[in-house]
């Protein structure tokens, strides 16, 4: 009589890191480093703590990896707005953009890059700091912008390209912070358009 073998026991179905890491960026967008507990990331990535760790390490480079992929991603807009042509139109670009992805229907209101750190005790210090890395960078590509726009004549010559970038930036950041409150993205839009409309003449 012929003994069957056993089959081998197949390894257990791993999950999607791609789409783990999305879910992450969802509930750090949405609680912030703080507020996003291990609990609350875990099931909602739908995998173990052990396998967190296995993945992508402790929560603070959970956190970074999640940071990068909103920055490839819902914050996106920024990277494409610094092609605009004109500085006016990189500013237009860049209201647009953050007005358009703080009340997506889609994602939570306001701004991952704004709200991740607000609150922190000295165990999310690493996520507040490069917070403040992240915003100083966007802060400096605008401002290269503009200086390319002074040098191109695109904006007068005792035009402040620093003063002009910290305009736009801190503008952003406000309708951020807005938009989390819950006002709409109409509103923040006139808010926007009325801030340009006093930008300097070329």
């Amino acid at each position: 009589m012929e003994t069957r073998k056993p089959r081998p026991t197949g390894r257990p179905r791993g999950f999607d890191p791609d789409e783990a890491l999305e879910r992450a960026v969802l509930v750090f967008w949405e609680h912030g480093y703080e507020g996003a507990s291990l609990a609350i990331l875990t099931e909602a990535m739908g995998i173990s703590t052990t396998s967190m760790y296995a993945a992508f390490g402790n929560k603070d480079e959970l956190f970074r990896k999640a940071l990068e992929r909103y920055t490839e991603g819902p914050s996106a807009y920024l990277v494409r707005a610094l092609d605009e042509p004109t500085a006016l139109g990189v500013a237009t670009a860049v209201l647009a953009g953050v007005v358009r992805t703080t009340t997506s229907p889609t994602g939570p209101n306001g701004c991952l890059g704004v709200q991740g750190a607000l609150a922190t005790g000295e165990s999310g210090r690493g996520a507040h700091d490069l917070l403040v890395e992240w915003r100083d960078s966007g802060y400096s590509s605008v401002r290269e912008r503009f200086e390319r726009a002074v040098d191109d004549g695109d904006l007068p010559p005792g035009a402040d390209p620093a003063l002009l970038a910290r305009y736009v930036t801190s503008l952003a950041y406000g309708i951020a912070v807005q938009a989390a409150g819950g006002v709409g993205r109409d509103e923040l839009q006139d808010l926007a358009d009325a801030a340009l409309r006093a930008w300097p003449p070329a």
